[in-house]
């Protein structure tokens, strides 16, 4: 707003606190439109260049500590050879971590030529010294050769043989280990099966990837039930957290490629039974979400999404993401240092504080410490957010970070009443995040039927690794005791119940 001095003095009383009540609202508008854009320009600079979570994580820093660890060697190395020679007695012997004991060891000799001294004596054996060196060896092949012995009666001219034991693939060649072998590189450490090929041939024989994947989609078949039957389980909770993540997938017809999602759900993070089940989906519509919790009624523990809304209006109770409504605060005040984020920041570190206090706890005392330490953080924090809001302008990034808490606080303090629920959705996302990470090497996903072949099978490694069990192991045994496996006793080979067989 422009207005001439002359113009301006010749106004009265009245007219110049209106013009200066529009100076001063253009003014706050101004600031807020400033602060928006500098909100969105710092969030969008560490979406490009930074970390998109609070923390670094490992998986993030890996391959940049790796080169810093080669450059440490090396310049280590270089040092080294540049200072004189030490005297023996002067030299630090290392000290190492000594081998792991079950480590298989093959022994080399170093013997003299002649045990016969110059002198002409014989020597005699007074010990040894013994150095261990670490060796690894890339994967071989070897075959396993099924005998079964013909026994012919020569009275009744009858031949007897032995039985082989049912296998999950009919006929086939492969043992379970190597089957199992194949999905847990695919599928856990994110081998698409063109390097599974690759691999294998330097191993001394190059399995053809359209083999690998007539197998693999074979064990995802024989393997449903067992996913199913994890669902059930699953279901049987009343707190489940839920989440999703796109993965792109070849859209049949036209060749092209469009974005799907991949749907987790989890036991609480509270509840007895550690699980995860993937459900892949040709999109993000909240259908796919009712379609899969079904008649289930329970507390469900999610983000902000639209699509699970309509299960709340029928009759799934909300529970909100502490987490998320802190990552609001979290990026405006990376944005411009906002004194408002820091306080709510502040308050929200001392809920967590007391979250992590009652994480052993049993579940009446984690209800009663949150209602007596937590109770009061939050209640003065509601009162404290609503009083900010009515000071801030509504098209500001800080309105924006207040809203969404305000809007949600029901659902985001519900676990302060229900000693079952935590306090945020990190449960389900640490299950999701492998996924993620896993997204660089897939590509892409061929069908519907292969996203919902991988989702069964991720299921059951990702459930297998929240019990402590290694995915080989498990596919391996699981794998070979399925073909003669009632299936009225599925439920003993899930994850959470498996037992390895001698």
């Amino acid at each position: 707003m422009v207005i001439d001095e002359q113009a301006l003095s010749e106004l009265d009383a009245e007219q110049l606190r209106e013009v200066t009540q529009r100076l001063l609202t253009e003014l706050r508008h101004q600031r807020a439109l400033n602060e928006k854009l500098a909100y969105e320009c710092a969030l969008l600079k560490r979406l490009k260049f930074a970390t998109q979570s609070e923390r670094h994580s490992t998986d993030q820093r890996t391959l940049l500590e790796e080169e810093l660890d080669s450059d440490l060697a090396a310049v280590a190395h270089e040092i080294e050879q540049l200072r004189p020679a030490q005297p023996a007695a002067q030299k630090q012997q290392p000290k190492r971590t000594p081998l792991p004991t079950h480590l298989p060891r093959r022994e080399v000799r170093h013997e003299p030529t002649s045990t016969t001294c110059q002198c002409g004596c014989q020597l005699k054996r007074i010990g040894e010294d013994v150095a261990e060196k670490l060796d690894y060896v890339p994967g071989v092949f070897t075959v396993e050769r099924h005998v079964r012995g013909k026994w012919a009666c020569a009275k009744c001219q009858t031949i007897t043989q032995a039985p082989v034991a049912a296998h999950v693939i009919d006929k086939g060649i492969p043992t379970t280990g190597l089957l199992a072998q194949v999905l847990v590189a695919k599928y856990a450490d994110h081998q698409p099966l063109y390097r599974q090929e690759n691999i294998f041939g330097r191993a001394g024989l190059a399995i053809p990837r359209s083999t690998l994947a007539q197998w693999v989609g074979t064990c995802g078949a024989r393997l449903q039930p067992l996913v199913d039957a994890l669902k059930t389980e699953v279901l049987q909770h009343r707190v489940l957290h839920g989440d999703e993540t796109p993965v792109a997938m070849l859209k049949p017809g036209n060749g092209k490629i469009h974005r799907a999602y991949l749907w987790a759900y989890a036991p609480g993070a509270f509840e007895a039974t550690r699980a995860v089940v993937y459900d892949f989906c040709e999109s993000r519509a909240g259908e796919h979400a009712r379609a899969f919790l079904g008649e289930w009624r329970g507390s469900l523990i999610c983000d902000d999404y639209a699509g699970y809304k309509a299960s709340f209006n029928q009759g799934v109770t909300e529970a909100g993401c502490l987490a998320h409504a802190r990552r609001k605060f979290f990026d405006l005040h990376v944005a411009n240092k906002s004194q408002i984020a820091e306080f709510a920041l502040t308050q929200f570190a001392r809920v967590y504080e007391i979250e992590r206090e009652v994480q052993a706890l049993a579940a009446p005392q984690r209800l009663q410490v949150r209602q007596q330490h937590s109770r009061p953080i939050l209640d003065a924090l509601h009162q404290w957010m609503v009083l900010q809001r009515q000071q801030v302008a509504g098209n500001s990034a800080t309105s924006k970070a207040l809203d969404y808490s305000l809007k949600r606080w029901t659902a985001l303090t519900r676990f302060v009443d229900d000693p079952q629920l935590p306090a945020d959705n990190n449960w389900i996302e640490n299950r999701i995040r492998p996924i993620a990470l896993g997204r660089s090497n897939w590509l892409f996903a061929g069908s519907l039927r292969a996203g919902q072949r991988a989702s069964a099978v991720m299921s059951l490694i990702q459930s297998a690794r929240m019990n402590g069990h290694d995915p080989y192991a498990y596919l391996k045994d699981v794998l070979a005791r399925l073909p003669t496996h009632k299936a009225s006793r599925i439920e003993e080979l899930l994850p959470h119940r498996w037992q390895q067989t001698s």
